[in-house]
């Protein structure tokens, strides 16, 4: 079926339910082989801390036991020696995978408050797009674009949007429990599951009281870590101006969404464009996706509401989802 055909007949998504499992965030292989030192006895103490520190991050038994010896069994500084393990060899991957073909990846949806996210991470397979550690990095990146957009001090007369790239994307703080930035998150994703991967883009948008944002996630699958951020192929955001607060406004902006993404509008336009000829790419002339024998604008005019802006996501769109950047 058809992306537009199955928009029109599925008017509320079904959220999927995404795979959760322990996570084992297991590297490969062994970064080293030891001895165990004298300090690591069979004691039940010396295996209640490995056992606590493979808890905590899920790496071998065989680096956990390294990471104790080397840390003279300080459960803290061995969790570090192992992440910044991972890490190198996350980056040693990544160099080796550069220049293979990251076609596949996840739309990332993400609300709170006046501020909404969407943003596009990409990997080479669709395998590796539905493994829960890929989506806990998208859940990263969506989050470090949320702190960076809610970091903006600005006064708000009217909705502000921004767009940010994928080196801009790469920089920005990983969040507020985790150190460095979304590039050093992307190389351990890439050391875990051994795939070329890429923070391709991210869009914001900010609104003031008067203003509403609309969203739609085509395929979409909760995050089973953060109940509001939501995962799919296809991703839109609507901006919607209102006198009053309504209580449909959240229908509305979902029905908005899907239509920006099975019609693919590239302007919003106005109601009084003529259908056809050119105002085919003008979202309010458009023939309304899920009733076409009504435009968009005379669907929304009765609403109450103008639509004002939109930003429309499909993963793996352009060519530079086919190149490794």
């Amino acid at each position: 079926m058809s992306l537009m055909r199955s928009l029109r007949f599925c008017l509320v998504p079904r959220p999927g339910s995404c795979q959760v499992g322990p996570l084992l965030l297991q590297s490969p292989q062994p970064w080293h082989t030891f001895h165990a030192g004298p300090w690591l006895s069979s004691s039940a103490s010396s295996k209640e801390l490995l056992m606590k520190l493979r808890r905590r991050t899920g790496y071998s038994f065989v680096n956990c036991k390294k990471a104790l010896e080397t840390c003279g069994g300080d459960l803290k500084q061995a969790e570090s020696w192992l992440h910044k393990q991972a890490q190198k060899e996350g980056w040693s991957k990544a160099a080796r995978l550069h220049g293979r073909k990251t076609k596949e990846g996840l739309i990332g949806l993400l609300q709170e408050g006046n501020t909404t996210v969407l943003v596009e991470v990409n990997c080479e397979t669709d395998f590796v797009s539905r493994n829960l550690k890929f989506q806990q990095l998208v859940q990263q990146v969506a989050l470090g674009t949320l702190l960076h957009c809610q970091s903006l001090k600005d006064q708000l007369s009217t909705y502000s949007k921004g767009f940010l790239n994928s080196s801009e994307l790469s920089e920005l703080p990983a969040g507020r429990e985790r150190e460095g930035c979304l590039k050093d998150q992307l190389a351990l994703a890439i050391g875990k599951l051994g795939e070329n991967m890429t923070l391709k883009r991210a869009a914001w948008v900010k609104v003031p009281a008067g203003f509403y944002v609309g969203s739609y996630v085509h395929g979409a699958m909760h995050s089973p870590s953060l109940h509001n951020l939501v995962l799919g192929k296809y991703g839109a955001l609507v901006i919607c101006e209102t006198s009053e607060q309504k209580a449909n406004l959240e229908d509305l902006g979902r029905r908005l969404g899907q239509h920006v993404v099975g019609m693919a509008p590239l302007s919003v336009g106005s109601l009084d464009d003529e259908p056809g000829g050119e105002a085919e790419t003008k979202m309010l002339s458009q023939p309304y996706l899920l009733d076409p024998s009504i435009t968009l604008g005379q669907y929304v005019q009765p609403q109450g509401v103008s639509v004002v802006d939109f930003v429309r996501f499909e993963c793996g769109e352009g060519k530079e989802a086919a190149e490794a950047e």
